[in-house]
This record gives structure tokens, sequence and C-alpha cells, in this order.
């Protein structure tokens, strides 16, 4: 990127207010106003589900120059999408070390399965490269420090994809509660959904050969070797251990995000965290269908983080509990208990994606400005940290003593060996 387009920065504001509502086909008209040279030029690493046409490549849809992913049907769709809605040609690649080698390209967007995203985001900051990686941020909470030292030394924006930081609801209630609308808060409650394999997957199927164009051993990378099966790629990969951490570590990284923001503890996290879960009958996937599972914070504060099934879209959030009532965000709105203390507040307006273009244009802001961005490495890797603990907690049936300054798992050298993970090799985080 050249000096002026550093220095210069078309204004998140007035864009982000210019972009909300409009679909995809109608971005090009907006973006249009600003000259190639000052764009942010992006790479996108995987662009399947939340990284394609319905997703994150909607976002950064006039920026991209180069596209990767190990499905060629994936990436052929993506190439579709591009032409079509921004009139765009991109270098097309099943190689994401491609685009991190690419001079012209100043940023990449990593949307693939959890066990590459310490890998894909330290090589790409050693690359030069700013980095949009997608939530968790880890797989591990021992992969989060080696992210955040990369970023540091290689001086690096690293936007952890977090979007609700960037969403109004959720900005005016930390506010709120951190001006103490509900008292000192005694108790935070956060609710997530249940898992969706069953929705997705239907039924189990036997082991088979992977489907023509798509490269399953190199999207297992890091990860043990075992055999194909397709109902543990793509979006289901979620559900199994190896790859990531079920709807603790999907929704929660979105909702213990949002707790550890309003507690101001960004840079620190709980002391103590003890719960328990049910789990799929059959042995389907692995990870939770239930769990309920208390953190307690150094001043005494509990927050209960419980995973419902049952819970709608409105029952899923953050609610805060103080001396004078509660305050419980969801993705949409506020509601306070009573409703007496959101008494002379104006409510934001909220549309179905706000949040996502406000968090990308933060990302594109501080790419230009060297600023840290809203959901820095550091922030995405405590909270990535909170709910990893939670899955060590149920997974151990222990209660876990954690030292949030040390990152360490306290008097429990059985318990600790879960905050790190073996690689497959030849990879590694060295």
């Amino acid at each position: 990127m050249s000096k002026s387009s550093r220095r210069s920065f078309l204004k998140h504001s007035a864009l982000g207010g210019a972009l909300l509502g409009m679909s995809p086909r109608s971005y090009r008209a907006v973006f249009a106003a600003e000259p190639p040279s000052e764009r942010v030029r992006v790479g996108m690493i995987g662009v399947g589900n939340q990284g394609g046409p319905k997703n994150n490549m909607k976002y950064f849809l006039n920026n991209i120059v180069a596209m990767c992913d190990l499905d060629a049907n994936y990436l052929a769709e993506a190439d579709a999408f591009l032409k079509k809605q921004a009139g765009l040609t991109a270098v097309l690649t099943d190689d994401y070390r491609k685009l991190l080698d690419a001079r012209d390209i100043d940023a990449v967007v990593v949307t693939v399965p959890d066990q590459w995203h310490a890998l894909m985001t330290i090589e790409a900051c050693r690359a030069g490269k700013d980095v949009y990686c997608e939530k968790p941020l880890t797989l591990v909470i021992g992969e989060g420090r080696p992210m955040i030292d990369a970023a540091r030394r290689h001086g690096r924006v690293v936007q952890t994809g977090t979007m609700q930081r960037s969403g109004e609801e959720f900005k005016l209630a930390v506010k709120l509660v951190r001006e103490g609308i509900v008292g000192r808060v005694k108790a935070v409650n956060v609710t997530l959904p249940g898992p969706n394999w069953i929705a997705r997957a239907g039924r189990p199927v036997p082991d088979g050969d992977p489907p023509a164009g798509f490269d399953f051993n190199r999207w297992l990378g890091p990860a043990p070797l075992r055999p194909y099966n397709r109902n543990r790629v793509h979006y289901l990969f979620r559900f199994y251990w190896d790859y990531s951490g079920g709807q603790q570590t999907n929704f929660g990284a979105h909702h213990l995000d949002i707790a550890q923001w309003g507690l101001g503890m960004d840079e620190s996290g709980p002391t103590s965290v003890e719960g328990s879960a049910t789990f799929n009958a059959d042995g389907w996937y692995e990870t939770p269908d239930t769990t309920d599972i208390r953190y307690t914070y150094a001043d005494g504060t509990v927050m209960t983080c419980r995973q419902k099934p049952e819970a709608k879209s409105r029952d899923q959030g953050t609610e805060f509990v103080g001396e004078k009532g509660s305050l419980f965000v969801y993705r949409g709105g506020i509601v306070a208990n009573p409703p007496e203390l959101l008494s002379g507040v104006e409510p934001p307006k909220i549309t179905s994606s706000q949040a996502n273009i406000a968090h990308v244009n933060n990302f594109f802001d501080c790419v230009k400005s060297r600023a840290k961005p809203a959901a820095d490495v550091e922030i995405g890797h405590r909270s990535a940290t909170v709910c990893h603990l939670g899955n060590i907690a149920v997974r151990t049936g222990k209660k876990i003593a954690w030292d949030p300054q040390s990152e360490t798992i306290v008097g429990d050298a059985e318990s600790a060996r879960w905050l790190t993970k073996e690689y497959r090799k030849p990879w590694s985080l060295a």
C-alpha cells in the first residue's frame, strides 16, 4: 500500500451508514467512490460457509484480489459470485501460502476450521500481512500468546471476527453497564444455543473417500490423521474436538466476549471455572448438547454460561445483573429489568448486517491508521480463553483454578495438559 493510502481513510461512519441494509449487488456503487489505489487489497483464505458469498465475502467484496480454498466447488462458487456482484476477477488457488507470498496483497481473511487459525495468522504476520481471523481465535489456549507475539513483533493489525464488538446494541449495553445502570455487577448470565449437527447432517454416515476436488489431507493440516467423513468437515467440523469446541467456542466466542468486555476483563479473566455437560447419547458428534458452567472472578462476580437447545435467537445473549436490576443484550436489542432503567436511553436502530459491516470497516480503518482494532488479537485470545476453560472444566469434570496473569492452570498438571495440543507433523507453531 502506498504512503498516501495509509494516510487517507474513507471515514467508517459515513461508509457504514451508506452500506446499512444494502444487498451485495449494491455494494459496488458505494465502494466505487473509493479509488482503487486507496483500497485495502484482500486475499480470502477459505470461501465456503462463513467465508463464502452469504457471509464474509459480502463484506470484503470490492477489496478481494485473490481467493484460496481446498474445495474446488467452493472456489468456483466464490469466483462466480465475485464476478457477478462486483465485476471483479481474482487470482484463485488452493495454496494459502501463495497469498502470503504475493506483494500485491495487503491483508488476508482467515475463515477456516479452528485448527488452522494460529498457524495461518502467525505465518501471515511474518509475511507482512494484516489479518482478519474468524472466531474463536484459537483451538486451544496455548496458541493465543504466540499469535499475539507474532502480531506485535511484526507490527501487524489482527482483528478477531467477533463482530458483536462493533454492534451498536452491544456497544451501548457495555457503555451503560460500565456507567452503572444496574449498579455494581454481581452476576452475569450467558445463554448459548444447542448444537445444530443433526439439523445439518441428519444421521451418521460411514467413512469414505473425499470427493474429487477436495484436498482432505491438507484440510486436516495439524489435526490428527483420520479417514474422511462428510459429517466431520465444512460447517460440521465445529462439533468435533480435533477441529473446534462446539457452541461453547462458536456462539460463546461472541456472548462470553461481551461479558468479558462489560466486566472490564479484556486483559484478564476468571480465577476459577467448574461445570457440567450432557452429550449426544449415541456419540454422533463429540461436543456437548447442554452445559452449565460457572466462572468466578477475583472480585467475587459469578458468571454462569448455559447452553440450551431450546433457546431461541432472542434468548441468546449476555445479561448483567446488579444491585439496581439487570440488562440483557442480544443480537437486535437490549432489555432491562425493571424497564425503567432504560428511561431516556434511545435504542440503536439495528439492521441484520450492521455489526459485520462496522467490524470490517474498523479493520480497514486500522490497516490504514495502524491502530489496534476493536477486537484486537489480545482481546480475541482472552475471550477464547474463557470459552476453552469452560470446555476443559466439563471435559475433565474438575474445578479449574486459573491464574489470568500467568495464564496457567494452578495445582493440576493433568488439567494443564489441555492448554496445548500436539500438532501433526510437519506442522508446528515454532
